[in-house]
């Protein structure tokens, strides 16, 4: 079945994203239905967006959920065949959905399709390892993996081959990065496609979803949470040998910056490769994913 505007929602996971995400709800077509995850209590911001767009709906998770969480509970209120997630801070180009539209008619086994950043030297994609890369810009191409920022997902496909019991699309147990990573991994090793649509473009800011007001305390999170869910990732797919030999050069430059740090007295770089070390000792302790953001307005 090909993608089209009536079997297609879009999902965005928000915190604290009220100065952007109207950038990027405007670049949607207003004819599709938008849910949008928000991961506070924050009734003032829902209702500012479902007054002003009649296509979104917000629900509002009480707590800060992570990514996984939070787009696992948007895909639950979706009614489509097709799931598209973004970030709060990305925006569509005029022909983003068209070339989508597009290139569905042709390619029917994928589970994933996304577009490609607008940026070059930022791809939003990994290729296979030792794979010589030889495509054609204007066609679609298979890839490992997509970046999560933007990933259109084939619900009903994923769900048949992906079936388990209590299934869920995104590991819960992961609450910020590679939940993406993990989903296409998942997939691969069920031999399922995921495309690249290069004549689809869309662009992203990167890291600025959430208010530049919190960008110490949310810098904070990404360092703890950066190392955790790469432990955890490269143990559930490789073994403790590996995820720990991985991470091990990373958490002892962390301990050395933490002594640098604090005989210069740089109480924020201190924090932050202190957090990188807890880090990973969390992770290898086999403690959750447990860090949150110290915000509070």
């Amino acid at each position: 079945m090909a993608i089209s505007r009536h079997n297609l929602t879009f999902l965005i996971v928000s915190f604290k994203s009220n100065k952007i995400i109207s950038r990027c709800i405007n670049s949607i077509d207003p004819r599709i239905r938008i849910i949008v995850v928000e991961n506070s209590n924050d009734i003032e911001f829902k209702n500012y967006l479902e007054n002003k767009y009649k296509n979104v709906t917000c629900f509002l998770t009480k707590e800060n959920l992570g990514m996984g969480s939070a787009n696992n509970l948007g895909i639950k209120y979706s009614k489509t065949n097709y799931v598209f997630i973004i970030n709060p801070d990305v925006t569509l180009n005029n022909y983003t959905l068209k070339e989508i539209y597009s290139a569905s008619k042709f390619i029917k086994d994928f589970s994933i399709l996304s577009p490609i950043h607008s940026n070059k030297k930022f791809p939003n994609y990994k290729h296979f390892k030792n794979e010589k890369i030889f495509f054609n810009t204007n066609k679609p191409f298979t890839v490992e993996s997509v970046d999560g920022f933007a990933m259109l997902l084939n619900i009903k496909k994923i769900k048949k081959v992906l079936k388990k019991k209590n299934f869920k699309f995104f590991d819960e147990k992961i609450f910020l990065y590679l939940e993406n990573d993990d989903l296409c991994k998942n997939l691969i090793k069920k031999n399922e496609k995921i495309y690249i649509i290069p004549k689809s473009k869309i662009n992203h800011l990167g890291g600025k979803s959430v208010e530049n007001r919190y960008y110490k305390e949310i810098n904070y999170s990404r360092n703890w949470h950066w190392i955790w869910s790469k432990f955890y990732y490269n143990k559930k797919h490789y073994g403790f040998i590996f995820a720990f030999l991985d991470g091990l050069p990373i958490a002892l430059s962390s301990f050395i910056k933490v002594l640098f740090y604090t005989i210069v007295f740089n109480n924020y770089k201190r924090k932050i490769y202190f957090l990188r070390l807890m880090g990973f000792l969390n992770s290898i302790t086999n403690k959750p994913s447990s860090y949150r953001p110290n915000i509070n307005n």
